[in-house]
């Protein structure tokens, strides 16, 4: 997944531009952004109700739960996320659909124009040009994902969001974040607003800590998990308790056992939002759609080089937790009388913690066979990838590509089991956009 898609547009040509405005693709500040913003008339002050959602592991599937359970009580919702899988167009969603070429090109275009060739990361830049399409396009609700951090990323420029969320924090990107969890979470907690209610995924008590003392420093009131909310799986249901009652509801079609606290904090949310409807809320767990997160791809040329009836399965997890998160559902697999065993192909960038994410994974994988990244600068090489999965405990081996990896399996995986694709989005990017 680079940073134009490779699906060839008039807008490719325009975010190529916009790549070379700053020598960091991460550089985080608000000033730039906030320059330009003026130049366009300030269009993030014109947006519908905001609800901002930051954290380090559920961002995207909290705002996937947002928009279904929005979309099926009849609201018009435009969203923003990142990064993208495929294609760029992904990152704005307006009323619904995603941005069409002509419109995309041409709000590029006049960010282009207004930002007079000053320097502007492309995060910065591309987030002004969804905003300036947010203001232009009538809806009930904006769903704004942070890219990263919070306190300093370019979407919170919005100065009064109706909502925030701090989704689980753990430790990534610590070079921009800082080393220790509360500070880390003191970054994400820097979306909160005063009088805005801000709900709170699981957190450990340090980066609660940070959360809730941000929270009293602007005087933003809270929802804490296991005080205010908390999210169950029983008897085949997702039980979500707040302080006046209880939803109980389907369990959210994203596989995985923390995908019960994202979809609970998701229920929390649209439940302030005005969503209290069972059948909106059952909707938001069945309709929910996340692409790339434990997503089992059913077509596509690396399935015909998988071992013979395995299933393959892709996630685009990159950090520790997110590994944690992996190791949790192969454990509920096996316990729900699938346990067959797993084979892995992973590539990564260098700014991650390969061995940090490999670790939860030891003894739950019979081999992993390591890549580099297609097209990727910042791809840690398969045999650099596959030494630190050896030092997780990994029975692990450099494969040339994904297609010999796919190949080696088949091959080698005797009795044949499932295969996991893993360790990064940028990866799941080239399987969905070349594989399927």
């Amino acid at each position: 997944m680079s940073e134009p898609s490779a699906h060839k547009a008039p807008s490719d040509a325009i975010l190529e531009r916009l790549l070379a405005l700053h020598p960091k693709s991460i550089d985080l500040s608000l000033g730039r952004i906030e320059r330009l913003l003026a130049k366009l008339g300030n269009p993030e002050r014109k947006l519908p109700p905001v609800i901002h959602v930051a954290g380090t592991n559920g961002k995207g599937s909290t705002c996937a739960y947002l928009r279904a359970g929005l979309e099926a009580a009849g609201r018009r919702v435009h969203v923003y996320i990142s990064p993208h899988l495929t294609r760029f167009h992904e990152r704005i969603r307006l009323a619904g659909e995603l941005i069409e070429e002509e419109k995309l090109a041409a709000l590029l275009e006049e960010c282009e124009r207004a930002n007079g060739g000053e320097p502007i990361t492309f995060f910065e830049i591309t987030t002004a040009a969804a905003f300036l399409a947010f203001s232009r396009e009538p809806a009930d609700q904006v769903i704004l994902e942070v890219g990263l951090g919070g306190r300093l990323d370019a979407t919170n420029v919005v100065e009064r969001p109706a909502l925030t969320i701090v989704t689980p924090v753990s430790l990534d990107h610590q070079a921009y974040l800082g080393e220790t969890l509360g500070a880390i979470a003191h970054e994400k907690a820097g979306i909160l607003k005063k009088g805005a209610p801000g709900i709170v995924g699981p957190q450990e008590s340090e980066a609660l800590r940070a959360i809730e003392a941000q929270a009293m420093r602007v005087g933003a009131p809270l929802r804490l998990y296991e005080r205010d909310w908390e999210a169950k799986a029983e008897a085949g249901r997702l039980i979500v308790e707040h302080r006046f009652g209880l939803f109980d509801l389907p369990l959210p079609a994203l596989k995985g056992p923390h995908q019960i606290a994202n979809a609970g904090g998701a229920v929390i949310a649209l439940q302030a939002m005005g969503v209290t409807d069972p059948e909106h809320l059952a909707q938001a767990m069945t309709e929910v759609e996340w692409p790339g997160r434990l997503q089992k791809l059913r077509f596509g040329p690396l399935l015909g080089l998988a071992p013979r009836d395995a299933a393959v399965w892709l996630d685009g997890g990159h950090n520790p937790a997110a590994g944690q998160a992996l190791a949790d559902h192969l454990d509920e697999e096996a316990l729900r009388g699938w346990p067959l065993p797993v084979d892995a192909i992973c590539g990564m960038l260098d700014t991650k913690d390969a061995e940090g994410f490999f670790r939860p994974l030891r003894r739950r994988l019979r081999k992993i066979w390591t890549v580099a990244i297609p097209d990727e600068a910042r791809a840690v090489s398969a045999e650099n990838l596959a030494e630190a999965a050896r030092r997780a405990g990994l029975d692990a081996e450099p494969a040339p590509s994904l297609e010999e990896a796919m190949r080696a399996i088949g091959r080698e995986a005797s009795p044949a089991g499932r295969v996991l694709i893993c360790g990064s989005l940028h990866l799941a990017g080239v399987v969905l956009r070349d594989h399927s």
